[in-house]
Formats: structure tokens, C-alpha cells, sequence
């Protein structure tokens, strides 16, 4: 299957928005759906050592029962990864989806994703996975590894769904921001929504520029778009403009070297993108 919303998902509280705006993004870009569940054959826990004073024969007999342990566990993970994906196989049947598809693979995540991106259309996936904390701060590991690896835009998504209206596009005026504005046109994801395109910066001619420019291309392929050029914080500006205009999707671009790839795939993610209740759509 090629050009498909591929939607990974998990026993944690994030697949049910995974689905939900999977199958928001599969009516929109008019694009094949597939659910996929990865379980990840490395070990839960070490191997105790069973040398020391044992006998042979005990060591063998809990060998086994240890190889007995873990051939169950898989079975289980396997067991419940089938009804995970049933389970959102009939929750997008139901929302109208015609032929979902689902596959559970073995592996680690980040590496069976990058296996699958030579026919992702668009990657979804939750801001955090079954094995994060839900306590952290941090979106987890295998999510900024996605990020970084993956060459296919990624939809990150909170718990719940909300139909989105309006989305933010953080823009740096750089070559591949404007990449990433011209995607966006091109793109019927965002039909009938009203894009915002915000640059962090002085108020200069340059900046009005390429502000204008943004507008222009987004406005010329029927978008409603509206602009704005503010000072401050990367991070900070970001979120008192998201609140002022009550966005409900941020757009950003994991290209280049620019701040705001910073914001994306530095050794930690800020706070924006940790404490936000909103999907990001990280384009690449």
C-alpha cells in the first residue's frame, strides 16, 4: 500500500486520539489507512545468573521455565496487539473509513517505522508511548528518534481528538520553511481551516517580506491566512499566540538548524511541545 496514513499505535491512553485523527486525516487527504502495533522482542528483564552452587540439573530446569516465562509473555503481546488493532480497525469502520488495513510487526519501533516510510503518505503518532511515564516531561526517546529519522511528515497527537479549525505554522523565512509553506498549500489536509503563520523576530522589512510572502502562497491556494511577526522567547511567543487565537494544530518544519527545529529535536523537547494539549504536524 503506498501513499497511506500509517497510524502506530500502543496499549498506552494515546491510541484513541492516534485513531481518531488518523481517520480525520485519511477523509482528508483522501489516502489508505493502517493501523500498525510493533512489539519489541527485546527483554523486559536480564537473564538472573544461575551459576554459583546450583546443579546442573536445576539450572537446566529453570532455564526452562524462564524459555516457558518468555514464550508466554509473547504470546501475550502478540494476543493483545491483535485486539488493539481490531479495536481501531472497527473504531475508523465505524467513523466511515472503507478498508482500514493492520499489521503487527516485530522489532523496535523507530526501525519498523523507517522500515514502512517508503509508503507513508503521513506518520501518526501519540505525544507519548506505553512505556513513558505519564508523570514525565518528556515526550520519550523513540519519539525524537521518529522524528530525526523519519523522512515522512508526522502527526503527533494528544488523548482526545478535536477537530481542528485553526493551525499555526511556525515560519523562520528560511528556504526550507518556505518548503514547508508550499507543502502546506499543496495539501488538502487543511481545507476549509484557517491557517496563522507566525514568525519570531523583529518587525523588520525583511520579516514583513517573507511574512507576505507566506500569506500570499497560502491565500492563492484558497486558504483563509492570517500573519503575525512577534519578539520574543521561540518557545514562549509561540504559546501566548497559540492561546490568544485558540489554535488547535501547530504546524513545524524538522528541517535545517533553524530555533525552531530546536524546539523539535534538541536533547530534550521544550516545554511547548511537552505540556501542549494540542497535535503537532511536523513537516519534513
Amino acid at each position: 500500500m503506498t501513499d497511506q496514513v500509517l497510524a502506530a499505535i500502543d496499549s498506552s491512553q494515546f491510541s484513541t486520539g492516534v485513531c481518531d485523527y488518523a481517520v480525520w486525516a485519511t477523509n482528508r487527504l483522501e489516502a489508505p489507512l493502517s493501523f500498525i502495533h510493533v512489539i519489541d522482542n527485546h527483554p523486559q528483564t536480564s537473564e538472573p545468573d544461575l551459576t554459583g552452587n546450583l546443579g546442573l540439573g536445576t539450572r537446566e530446569h529453570l532455564l526452562e521455565k524462564l524459555s516457558d516465562v518468555e514464550e508466554q509473555r509473547a504470546k501475550l503481546a502478540r494476543e493483545q496487539g491483535r485486539l488493539l488493532l481490531e479495536d481501531a480497525k472497527q473504531r475508523a469502520l465505524h467513523a466511515g473509513i472503507a478498508a482500514p488495513e493492520t499489521m503487527q510487526r516485530n522489532g523496535t519501533l523507530v526501525e519498523t517505522l523507517v522500515e514502512q516510510e517508503n509508503s507513508v503518505r503521513l506518520l501518526v503518532v501519540g505525544k507519548r508511548g506505553e512505556t513513558a511515564h505519564q508523570a514525565s516531561g518528556h515526550l520519550g526517546s523513540n519519539l525524537e528518534r521518529v522524528v530525526r529519522e523519519m523522512h515522512r511528515p508526522i502527526l503527533m497527537v494528544p488523548k482526545a481528538f478535536t477537530q481542528p479549525e485553526t493551525v499555526m505554522m511556525a515560519f523562520d523565512g528560511s528556504n526550507t520553511a518556505r518548503k514547508g509553506i508550499e507543502m502546506l498549500a499543496k495539501s488538502p489536509l487543511f481545507n476549509g481551516v484557517t491557517c496563522h503563520v507566525v514568525i519570531v523576530g523583529a518587525e523588520t522589512a525583511e520579516n514583513r517580506s517573507q511574512l507576505d510572502w507566506a500569506l500570499t502562497i497560502l491565500e492563492s491556494a484558497g486558504y483563509a491566512a492570517e500573519g503575525a511577526i512577534r519578539a520574543g522567547d521561540v518557545e514562549e511567543t509561540l504559546r501566548a499566540y497559540k492561546e490568544e487565537h485558540a489554535i488547535d494544530m501547530l504546524v513545524m518544519g524538522a528541517y535545517g538548524h533553524s530555533r525552531i527545529r530546536q524546539l523539535l529535536v534538541g536533547s530534550t523537547t521544550t516545554a511547548m511541545l511537552r505540556k501542549a494539549q494540542l497535535p503537532v504536524l511536523i513537516l519534513r
